[in-house]
C-alpha cells in the first residue's frame, strides 16, 4: 500500500493525476473512495515585446519586508507554514521577479516570475480584496512579461485552477492556452 507511509507519519496520502496516467489508476483510486478535490491547468502563452511595463508596478529581484508581511496576509499558505514559505520565496533562483503594487503604503497586488531559460513561471498572482476590479491582474502580470521578455524569455506558463472564474478569461486574452490539466484526489476521512 503506497499510502503506508505517509499514514505513518500522520500524514495525507495526496495524489496528483494528469491525462497521462493510466485510466485504471483514476478507477483504483476511486473504488477506495478517493476524491477530486481540485482540477488544475497548467497553461503556455508565447511573450512579446507588445507587453509593457506598468509604472506603478515595481519588479524587485528579493521579496521585501512589506512583499513578504501582504504576502502572508493574503495568500491561501497557513500561517503555521509561514516560515517555511520564506524560506521558499528566498530559495527561487534568480532571474526572479517579485511583482509589487502599493497605493499609500497598503499592498493592491502582487504576483512572481521566475525565469528558467527561455521559459517564465508565473505564480501567485494575488489581487487584495479592497483592490479588485481595478485591472491590477493584467498590470502586475504584464509588468512581469515585459522584464520576462527584457531577460530573453519568450514563453510563460502558469497553473491555475479550472474554476478560476476571474482568472481564466484574462490569461485567455493574454494568449495562454491549456496544454494539459491535473487533478489532486484525497483519501475519504478519516484516511484508511
Amino acid at each position: 500500500m503506497l499510502e503506508a507511509p505517509y499514514l505513518a507519519l500522520g500524514q495525507i496520502p495526496a495524489w496528483r493525476l494528469t491525462s497521462l496516467a493510466p485510466h485504471a489508476i483514476g478507477a483504483l483510486l476511486a473504488s477506495r473512495g478517493y476524491r477530486t478535490i481540485e482540477r488544475s491547468l497548467l497553461q503556455v502563452c508565447p511573450l512579446h515585446a507588445g507587453f509593457a511595463f506598468d509604472r506603478e508596478v515595481q519588479i524587485l529581484p528579493r521579496p521585501t519586508p512589506a512583499w513578504i508581511d501582504a504576502f502572508r496576509t493574503h495568500s491561501p499558505v497557513p500561517p503555521q507554514h509561514g516560515e517555511t514559505m520564506q524560506l521558499m520565496l528566498a530559495a527561487i533562483a534568480a532571474p526572479a521577479g517579485f511583482a509589487f503594487v502599493e497605493e499609500a503604503g497598503r499592498p493592491m497586488a502582487m504576483a512572481i516570475g521566475a525565469i528558467e531559460g527561455d521559459h517564465m513561471g508565473l505564480f501567485d498572482v494575488l489581487v487584495m480584496p479592497h483592490a479588485r476590479r481595478r485591472g491590477l491582474a493584467r498590470r502586475v502580470t504584464e509588468s512581469l512579461y515585459a522584464w520576462a521578455w527584457d531577460h530573453g524569455a519568450r514563453f510563460a506558463y502558469l497553473q491555475v485552477v479550472a474554476t478560476n472564474s476571474a482568472a481564466l478569461p484574462l490569461y485567455a486574452n493574454q494568449g495562454f492556452r491549456t496544454v494539459y490539466d491535473y487533478e489532486y484526489l484525497l483519501p475519504p476521512s478519516p484516511a484508511a
